[in-house]
């Protein structure tokens, strides 16, 4: 079985805590943890490929996409199993070599189309089901850095074997 070299993520309720706060003047703001940013940029020094796929088309997601050097950015995307497939496609991948992290119905087709479906502990009960990873930390508190700390520290037999 093949190894994961991507890993695409969705932003709000994965990468977020899932909540977001309107400003007085219409202004939309969300909270990323650090513990992420450090995850991603440590994933993305020893090799894995990210990508970013957003129901949302909010400037927010391009913010934290060019904060953690991430070019492949899909965005107000309907259908991520698509945009996965899309992803694999631009950076010449298949679509087992990549891990996907959802938290939500709107996720299942690219989880099922992926090498490996994540979740993060509190992503909806019918979505975990269909895991194969479940951080045991909640979206935006950690959920990515669990996840790629477990795929650039373990020997890549017992990823496939979780698959």
């Amino acid at each position: 079985m093949s190894h994961i070299r991507a890993v695409a993520i969705d932003v709000d309720g994965v990468l977020t805590d899932g909540t977001f706060w309107w400003g007085p003047n219409g202004q939309e703001w969300k909270r990323f943890s650090f513990r992420d940013v450090m995850g991603i940029s440590r994933a993305r020094r020893a090799g894995l490929i990210f990508a970013l796929i957003s129901g949302e088309d909010s400037p927010l997601v391009d913010r934290i996409a060019l904060k953690l050097g991430i070019d492949d950015v899909f965005k107000g995307c309907k259908d991520k199993a698509a945009a996965l497939q899309e992803f694999a496609r631009r950076r010449d991948l298949r679509v087992a070599e990549i891990a996907f992290m959802g938290d939500d119905v709107n996720d299942l087709g690219a989880m099922q189309l992926a090498g490996l479906a994540a979740v993060p502990a509190n992503a909806e009960k019918t979505v975990r089901q269909h895991a194969k990873f479940v951080s045991q930390y909640d979206g935006g508190m950690g959920a990515v850095r669990e996840l790629v700390e477990f795929l650039i520290n373990a020997p890549q037999d017992s990823i496939a074997a979780i698959r």
